[in-house]
């Protein structure tokens, strides 16, 4: 499955991404970007079949990066992993075409029944 990781932080994207093989997702074929303007290009450049956003960074934040996707007819999975977990965030991502939303600070228990069966679906 061809993922993108979004973060700001090269650690939590490695982070993310080490969760992900710990729940049984194959990470082969995971590529990274650093912000949502990065993001944006990698969508258009790799059409992933699984998005994993940060909400809260430079450049573009996770919600203008997802809104700019799916105006731009990406049709993949899209979820949030951030400290931005409010009901009110929650609704916004939601509407916005997000599946899923993960709090920081995250387990590897979260993962699996969140992002698991979004990926099975």
């Amino acid at each position: 499955m061809k993922i993108l990781i979004v973060d700001d932080s090269k650690a939590m994207r490695l982070l993310v991404k080490r969760i992900l093989r710990q729940v049984g997702v194959d990470t082969d074929d995971t590529i990274e970007a650093a912000d949502g303007q990065e993001g944006v290009e990698q969508v258009m450049a790799h059409q992933p079949e699984l998005v994993i956003s940060d909400w809260n960074m430079p450049n573009k934040n996770g919600i203008e990066f997802l809104r700019e996707i799916r105006a731009k007819q990406y049709t993949g999975k899209f979820g949030f992993v951030t400290t931005e977990t409010s009901r009110e965030m929650r609704e916004i991502a939601i509407n916005a075409g997000a599946q899923f939303m993960i709090g920081k600070p995250f387990t590897p228990e979260s993962f699996q029944s969140t992002i698991v069966p979004v990926i099975e679906a």
